[in-house]
């Protein structure tokens, strides 16, 4: 059985961008050896916008040595980046970017989004890459509702949208360079949530909305479950309907140093990545004008 090991909550607000006020969830600067192999998560609403014929969202910024996924629960968001990546997406769709080498990308609204208004929330989650990768090709997964796999949970405690990873014989459609499940779960009140995962593997359970109880303790919106990595089954008893995103996988005993938009294994790789950035070598972004 798979024990609490702590529950981390928010370090709070800001807004990236003038298009995403996010709540900062974790980061590779508070407990990255305790998450590996994720990086940081922001949590962006839930919120609403006005209708608007503003570009809302973040400009141009580089990343290097990681990927981000970027699951979209209302709205909708754009992206394009040097890769030649990019596509729109809508509730249920998301975005797996390899930074690895090196690029720069973009994220904006949606066209029809900010025509249209409305309530707004999504999940950025950054992942690290082993040493071996992070100078990989940068690549991006546009992976849309229809892609990912539902199945019923045991105990009849809910759905779960598999994106990365595997339950039972339903396997997400996100290609990863190391093993990892990526799984959003719609959970039923009154409920018994029990799941298999690996023994060794960092597991947790990130509230976006309603209410758990696991090994006595609430977990609400905006806190997350960490667990022990030890054991195989994990419990949680739904106290509300909930929405949940699990996180679980294979942690790798490697240094974390980041800075910014560059999470590398030493200091002189973060500097030759800012070198690099800073001599064009992420490459540029093809305005629409110029695409074929």
């Amino acid at each position: 059985m798979k024990k609490l090991s702590f529950i981390k909550r928010s370090n709070g607000g800001h807004w990236v961008g003038d298009g995403f006020p996010v709540q900062s969830i974790f980061s590779y600067s508070d407990i990255a050896d305790k998450i590996s192999p994720f990086l940081l998560m922001d949590h962006a609403g839930p919120t609403t916008f006005p209708p608007t014929q503003k570009k809302l969202g973040v400009g141009q910024h580089p990343h290097r040595g990681f990927e981000t996924v970027t699951i979209v629960y209302q709205g909708g968001v754009s992206h394009r980046d040097s890769s030649g990546g990019g596509g729109t997406i809508g509730p249920g769709d998301v975005q797996w970017m390899t930074a690895a080498s090196g690029l720069i990308h973009e994220e904006f609204h949606s066209e029809t989004f900010a025509r249209q208004g409305g309530p707004f929330e999504m999940i950025q989650l950054w992942v690290n890459l082993p040493a071996k990768e992070k100078m990989s090709t940068p690549g991006y997964q546009g992976i849309t509702v229809d892609q990912i796999p539902h199945i019923v949970l045991a105990n009849n405690a809910g759905i779960a949208r598999v994106i990365a990873g595997s339950i039972g014989d339903a396997t997400g459609p996100a290609d990863t360079f190391t093993p990892m499940n990526v799984w959003d779960l719609r959970l039923k009140a009154g409920c018994t949530l029990s799941l298999e995962l690996p023994s060794g593997h960092t597991t947790a359970l990130y509230v976006l909305s309603g209410a758990l109880n696991v090994d006595n303790q609430t977990i609400e919106a905006t806190e997350m479950a960490v667990m022990e990595r030890d054991g195989t089954e994990l419990k949680a008893e739904i106290t509300q309907d909930a929405v949940v995103l699990l996180l679980s996988g294979e942690p790798f005993n490697e240094p974390i140093v980041g800075h910014g938009p560059f999470v590398m294994n030493t200091r002189a790789e973060i500097m030759q990545a800012m070198q690099d950035y800073n001599n064009g070598k992420f490459g540029q972004i093809v305005s629409e004008s110029s695409r074929p």
